[in-house]
């Protein structure tokens, strides 16, 4: 049956695509009655650009192209879509050709800061710490698998059935998972992480109740110190914002050298380096992992090394790096309280394969780290500086920490949003000497509970 039959008989009234409620339970399919006849438009219009690459085109370029092409398939198949459904139908196909499909218009949602694709009828994306179901679907598997290769081909990466599971950035610097069947059951599914197009500084973090002034103010006080930072947080906690927001405390007239899975961090300085690791080519061979970059950053002059995360083994060349001269250097890690981290940490150095003992893991990164700052994503989906704590050392075979600043949580109210504060624990750092020789005067009440 034809489209324009089918269309007839069914009568489908044309409408702007119903928002889905918050939390739904299980997502109801959205057929678009116009999906066929977007296909064809999409066909012919590749078909009249044959050989152009579609990367270098620019939407004022094609914009006339399609609506051209649009016009001339309706004449022949007797359709006049309404002006609100042919902008609608414009767009989605340039989203197609130029951009990624369905989820182009998430992507340009600035209010958007996460997008999670479940196979192909699921998409949710977060707004505000708040999980929603977004109001665009793919039609089939294909239609998700073509998106992920168009993300991930230019950058040199792969996925298929040999390597169903891919690491990846957008042009904007946002990060992006992919993993496919056998290893999905759901279909190809699609995690994008957006970063904002403008970085977020000090002033907006403080803005968001993240942390107060006095916390700000000390924290660039450590960094300009050449204190060695670990940002320790949850998923989606925010680390990775938090550390681009303290590395723009370091001078700009030092050399800074980044290392990453997917370069993400947009530093502001203009003496930076940005080494991004490799994966394995077709055979096999040819990984460059995180570990390998920390080697051989050492050999590169830096005055700051910035791992976007430890993970493994790279933990240990990190220490060492800490420990040997190159102060000042800043890492996020996986943990949900900063003693955590450090039970992460020694776990990472024993996987790096190092037959050493505990204890000497322990004093690496009592002397290694001076401070660890907690981030942590609350129930209400708001982000907060838990904790910013000292590591002092050793006390026999312990790690002694003490918290400088802390958020205390008094309740929740009744729209659900965390209730407390932040407040100094009235210790002042063993470190306070070093911040002192390096120029960083704080005022003496900060430490004050």
């Amino acid at each position: 049956m034809s489209l324009l039959k089918r269309l007839e008989k069914e009568k489908i009234n044309i409408q702007e695509e119903p928002k889905h409620e918050l939390r739904s339970v299980r997502p109801i399919p959205q057929i678009d009655p116009w999906r066929e006849f977007k296909s064809t438009i999409h066909h012919e219009v590749i078909q009249a650009l044959d050989k152009t690459n579609t990367q270098d085109l620019k939407s004022e370029t094609l914009q006339p192209i399609i609506e051209h092409t649009l016009d001339v398939q309706a004449d022949v198949l007797g359709l006049t879509p309404p002006r609100t459904e042919r902008q609608r139908l414009v767009q989605e196909v340039m989203d197609e050709i130029i951009g990624f499909g369905p989820i182009e218009s998430l992507l340009q949602d600035p209010s958007v800061n996460e997008i999670m694709v479940n196979g192909p009828r699921q998409v949710y994306v977060e707004r505000k710490g708040i999980l929603e179901l977004a109001g665009v679907t793919f039609n089939d598997d294909a239609h998700v698998l073509h998106i992920i290769e168009k993300i991930v081909a230019p950058l040199g990466r792969r996925i298929d059935e040999s390597q169903p599971m891919v690491d990846a950035r957008l042009p904007d610097g946002s990060r992006v998972n992919a993993i496919i069947p056998p290893l999905a059951l759901n279909g190809p599914i699609l995690t994008i992480r957006k970063f904002s197009k403008i970085p977020f500084g000090i002033k907006e973090l403080v803005g968001f109740g993240t942390l107060t002034t006095e916390m700000a103010d000390f924290i660039d006080a450590c960094v300009k110190a050449r204190l060695n930072i670990i940002v320790s947080g949850g998923t989606g906690s925010g680390k990775t914002t938090t550390l681009g927001v303290i590395s723009a405390f370091i001078p700009e007239d030092e050399r800074i050298i980044t290392i990453e899975d997917a370069a993400e961090l947009q530093l502001r300085q203009t003496h930076v380096v940005t080494l991004e690791t490799r994966p394995a080519n077709i055979e096999g061979k040819g990984a460059i992992m995180i570990r390998d970059l920390v080697r051989n950053a050492l050999r590169m002059r830096p005055e700051r090394i910035i791992v976007g995360e430890v993970r493994s083994g790279e933990a240990l060349d990190m220490l060492q790096a800490m420990n040997t001269g190159h102060d000042g250097s800043l890492t996020t890690g996986h943990a949900n309280t900063p003693r955590d981290m450090l039970s992460r940490l020694e776990t990472m150095v024993l996987m790096a394969g190092m037959d050493l003992p505990v204890r000497a893991i322990r004093e690496q990164i009592s002397s290694a780290i001076d401070v660890i700052v907690q981030q942590s994503r609350l129930r209400d989906g708001s982000r907060k500086l838990t904790h910013i704590t000292e590591v002092l050392g050793m006390e026999g075979d312990v790690i002694v920490l003490q918290d400088i600043f802390r958020f205390e949580q008094t309740g929740i109210d009744k729209q659900g949003k965390v209730q407390g504060y932040f407040r100094a624990t009235g210790i002042r750092p063993h470190f306070i000497d070093k911040l002192i020789s390096a120029g960083q005067i704080l005022p003496d009440g900060i430490f004050s509970n």
